[in-house]
């Protein structure tokens, strides 16, 4: 059993602080655009591909950040807060305290990338084929903050690796954060980077993106067995918390990209 006690800020200035919460957003872009320009480089010393240039991804990273951050924040309040933010509208912007929707961020990435695509005139699919691939690290990063935060707690558990958390009362519960980082990380980057690279799923556009949404929907769904539902939400129908409910949504998405590329390719 471990006690839980990591401070949220990690450096305080009393001007502004330094949260770990905004590191995790900020090194998981960061990350995330580094390895995503390896493998636009790889592509195309490997395979001849060059539908994707570096600097097409630069340019992109600014509506990469606004799409994260306005979908993000947006989706939490929308989806999850929404009685408690109409009344605390100014409160909105506070999102160095937390409170950000992963799903709401994938909306605001779709987003961006749509428009980020149309005026570059690049192919939706491929753009967001490369961010597939590089997602899990900002996921996993953005889980191991939940921890420090010690928000988005588990349920209570016997287990010998069981954590107290300030918020969740004195009794041991799951670290159902860092099994989220594991599964939505570290699992899902090295199967979706496997499926992209080694079997050369990148050159078929929508393979990997459509697959992300499955195989990012399945961790999620896993991860919330082992974590409480928001306490303001609860389980819809005595049993689905939000978080697997639009789960479910963007597993049938996943679902339907692979069949239409499948179905768009039988009849060429």
């Amino acid at each position: 059993m471990f006690v839980h006690n990591f401070d949220p800020v990690l450096i305080d200035l009393y001007i502004f602080e330094i949260r770990w919460y905004s590191l995790a957003y900020i090194f998981g872009i960061l990350f995330g655009w580094t390895y995503a320009n390896k493998i636009i480089k790889h592509l195309k010393t490997n395979t001849g591909s060059s539908y994707l240039e570096t600097k097409d991804f630069d340019e992109f990273i600014p509506y990469l950040v606004i799409g994260i951050i306005l979908g993000g924040r947006l989706g939490y309040v929308l989806i999850y807060n929404f009685n408690y933010y109409i009344i605390n509208l100014h409160e909105i912007f506070y999102v160095w305290q937390g409170g950000m929707s992963l799903h709401g961020g994938l909306i605001g990435i779709i987003i961006a990338t749509s428009i980020f695509s149309k005026i570059k005139r690049i192919n939706f699919l491929n753009f967001t084929d490369i961010i597939a691939c590089a997602a899990p690290i900002g996921l996993f990063l953005g889980r191991i903050a939940n921890f420090i935060n010690g928000e988005l707690f588990g349920k209570i558990s016997t287990l010998p690796w069981t954590v107290i958390f300030p918020y969740g009362g004195n009794v041991a519960r799951h670290p159902s954060q860092i099994y989220e980082a594991v599964l939505e990380g570290i699992i899902l980057f090295i199967l979706i980077n496997f499926l992209a690279l080694k079997k050369k799923l990148l050159l078929k556009a929508g393979y990997v993106s459509g697959l992300f949404l499955i195989f990012y929907s399945v961790a999620r769904i896993i991860g919330e067995s082992f974590r409480e539902p928001d306490k303001h939400l609860g389980y819809f129908f005595n049993y689905f918390s939000m978080g697997v409910i639009l789960s479910f949504i963007t597993f049938l998405t996943g679902c339907f990209i692979i069949l239409l590329i499948k179905n768009n390719e039988q009849n060429n």
